[in-house]
């Protein structure tokens, strides 16, 4: 059986694309923070726990939003603000334009340099993370608690493939060449983005559905949980492609670190807990992300949700009939993750395709590295990437264009 790139990444886009927004405050116990902020970019903090931290800049503005019904309006007219250096469109409430105007500036300590160099990371290995944010990152989402139950009580939950789009288009323009430029889209979909979770930490806790802790009803998408969504996607990404060996010069990881960390900022982290290096990245990963990690029976459901999405991706779009894919997704899912993570979503095992994508995935890396040393094929690599990248999002977006927007309510059916 055939299996394009094009279907791979469809269907990996789907799953990933779960991961960039919906994180919400880790159920259960874990260590008191002691992740020192002199490891961040910021190299200086107060060391207050993050869990604790919400975004008292966009949080008021948006509550309000709600309280007085401005909501819908102030969505319509944001549709046309769609580029980074494009002025905000008229009519939009006093508060909300001076708002954005803030939000929309990016850290002092932006280096375009180590944006260059991540975008050559992304010339070069864009199927990998590609990959990388669908099977592993995405699927990860699913097993974090109530990151897993944000998404799945809020109201992106009651149409899956419509809220998989709006959140895969952050994962799209983090990797488009223009990214932060004035060009570019990210600092509008980040500020967009930062809004709409501002509205979902209103929302979720009025909903009788949101699951209490100890007696209270707990806020979503503190600062640690955008952190922990933040380690599952970039810090995720690292470890694998370091385990993989890949001939990737430092100067382009640490520009794919630089990437996040301006990404982190723009979606409103504050500096003291976003990481400096990657190994100070590892060690706050050690801390809120991989202790986290456990199945819920809102993230089975939602697992196997995205899994039903990617296949309708990975079909055979060609005329020639459906090929049914999941077995190859259920494999890719088991190598990005493990045993552990894969069983408790409920996955199935398979003996043949995963022994076969444990077999061919070092080799396939090994032989596409070796060919990314032949002139021009980084360029080549990248061009395919690129139109596959931009061809999930108008897949899933059904060739329309793709708006993040604030929800006015929560989720109502199950």
């Amino acid at each position: 059986m055939e299996i394009s790139r094009r279907k791979i990444l469809v269907g990996g886009s789907a799953l990933g694309a779960f991961g960039a927004l919906g994180a919400a405050s880790p159920a259960g116990a874990r260590a008191l923070w002691t992740w020192k902020p002199s490891g961040s970019v910021a190299g200086q903090g107060l060391g207050v726990d993050p869990k604790w931290v919400w975004d008292d800049e966009t949080d008021p503005l948006v509550a309000s939003l709600l309280d007085r019904g401005d909501v819908p309006r102030v969505n319509e007219l944001l549709r046309g603000w769609r580029y980074n250096a494009q002025p905000l469109p008229a009519g939009l409430p006093t508060d909300v334009r001076d708002y954005i105007e803030y939000a929309r500036q990016v850290p002092a300590w932006l280096d375009q340099a180590k944006l260059d160099k991540a975008l050559q990371f992304y010339t070069k290995r864009g199927l990998y993370t590609g990959l990388l944010y669908g099977f592993g990152s995405g699927m990860m989402s699913t097993a974090i608690p109530n990151e897993a139950r944000a998404v799945y009580y809020s109201k992106g939950g009651e149409d899956m493939r419509d809220r998989i789009t709006k959140t895969g288009k952050l994962g799209h323009d983090i990797g488009d060449p223009n990214a932060y430029q004035p060009s570019g889209d990210m600092i509008v979909t980040c500020v967009k983005t930062r809004m709409t979770h501002a509205a979902v930490r209103h929302l979720l806790p009025q909903s009788p559905h949101w699951p209490s802790q100890n007696g209270a009803k707990p806020i979503p998408i503190s600062q640690a949980d955008i952190m922990v969504t933040w380690h599952s996607l970039a810090t995720f990404a690292y470890r694998q492609m370091t385990k993989w060996k890949l001939r990737t010069p430092q100067a382009e990881m640490d520009g794919f670190l630089h990437l996040w960390q301006v990404t982190a900022h723009m979606l409103g982290v504050k500096d003291e807990y976003i990481p400096a290096t990657w190994s100070e990245a590892d060690a706050q990963a050690k801390q809120v992300l991989d202790p986290v990690i456990a199945a819920t029976p809102e993230g089975i459901k939602l697992a196997d949700v995205l899994l039903d999405i990617a296949q309708i991706g990975l079909l055979d779009l060609n005329g020639d009939g459906l090929t049914p894919l999941r077995p190859v997704m259920h494999a890719l899912t088991r190598y990005m993750l493990g045993d552990a993570v894969t069983d408790s979503l409920e996955i199935p095992r398979e003996p043949f395709w995963d022994s076969t994508v444990a077999w061919a995935w070092p080799r396939f890396v090994a032989i596409r590295e070796g060919a990314l040393l032949i002139p021009l094929s980084p360029t080549i690599a990248w061009a395919f990437d690129e139109i596959l990248r931009t061809g999930v999002i108008f897949y899933l977006g059904k060739a329309q264009n793709v708006y993040i927007e604030m929800p006015t309510a929560n989720r109502t059916s199950f």
